[in-house]
């Protein structure tokens, strides 16, 4: 039974398939490279800002408000913005200490 039979099909030596052996300092070489790969990836996820500002529909998405309740908050002071073309921005630190604002009650056995 030829394990690399299907192999055959695209061209592969199974000669030079027997013949490869996978050593430690490979395995030691492939983790490092990998680990590099990760904080790369990790370093950039921090260095790129997350998201500085909201548009409207984002903003009554993550709320789960309705845009006439968004216009509200916007004409009676409750939640700041920022016009700008027609459009309206809002900051996500404004949102949360909105929220922190309005929260209500308590956690059980918290004195």
């Amino acid at each position: 039974m030829n394990r690399f039979k299907g192999l055959q099909d695209v061209g592969v030596n199974n000669e030079l398939l027997l013949q490869q052996l996978v050593t430690l300092g490979d395995l030691q070489n492939f983790r490092a490279e990998l680990l590099t790969g990760i904080k790369h990836l990790l370093d950039l996820q921090r260095t790129e800002p997350g998201k500085k500002w909201l548009k409207s529909y984002e903003v009554e998405k993550l709320l789960g408000i309705s845009s006439n309740t968004l216009l509200t908050w916007r004409n009676n002071g409750t939640l700041p913005y920022t016009p700008l073309g027609g459009i309206y921005y809002y900051d996500p630190h404004d949102i949360e200490k909105l929220m922190q604002e309005k929260k209500q009650g308590g956690l059980k056995g918290m004195q």
